[in-house]
């Protein structure tokens, strides 16, 4: 079983990545935004709770996220391995994803690392920014600070796992495919 953490600032193509490496090497994409977005659309008990939430403007509680990727993995007994987008995003959650993994058997096999300059951050999600409907897409200022909330809160959990041996470092800048094969020759060397 591999289970992959795709890693990197928002903008370094971490969704892009996961959905086609999911489908080659036959593992699940756990994306937590599309976790969340089942978990309230079918009003399970973790979604309303969620959704309770985010009604006041309050931050979701780990617990409650880390519950449900338990429920997509339990949901998945048979799978290859799994490849997490967007979590974990601090070392808490890490920790967490750890022990629920280790709770079946399993660990992180690797964590890569998509590497992409901030100035090419900012013009990718300025030119997403076109097509996704999202304000936040189309702010420079707003941008840079989701880069600088990375840095600071997400970027600790490279180090977390680079204690283990567990982390790669892939270079970010290319053409997709170019990204893709870099990745594929990091996943099969592990």
């Amino acid at each position: 079983m591999t289970n992959l953490i795709l890693f990197g600032p928002p903008g370094s193509g971490k969704g892009t990545q996961a959905v086609t490496l999911a489908e080659k090497y036959g593992i699940i994409h756990i994306s937590t935004g599309d976790l969340f977005r089942y978990e309230m659309s079918n009003n399970t008990p973790l979604g309303l709770e969620a959704k309770s939430y985010m009604q006041k403007g309050e931050l979701v509680p780990d617990e409650v996220t880390i519950g449900m990727l338990g429920n997509k993995v339990e949901a998945n007994p048979d799978a290859n391995g799994f490849i997490f987008d967007g979590f974990p995003r601090t070392v808490a959650q890490a920790q967490a994803l750890d022990r629920l993994l280790s709770d079946k058997g399993q660990e992180v096999a690797a964590l890569i690392a998509l590497e992409v300059d901030d100035d090419e951050i900012v013009a990718r999600i300025l030119n997403r920014g076109k097509t996704s409907g999202r304000n936040d897409d189309n702010d420079e200022l707003i941008i840079r600070n989701r880069i600088d909330v990375y840095n600071r809160e997400t970027a600790p959990v490279f180090d977390y796992y680079a204690q283990t041996g567990k982390t790669k470092r892939i270079d970010g800048i290319g053409s997709v495919d170019e990204i893709f094969q870099r990745l594929c020759a990091e996943i099969d060397a592990l």
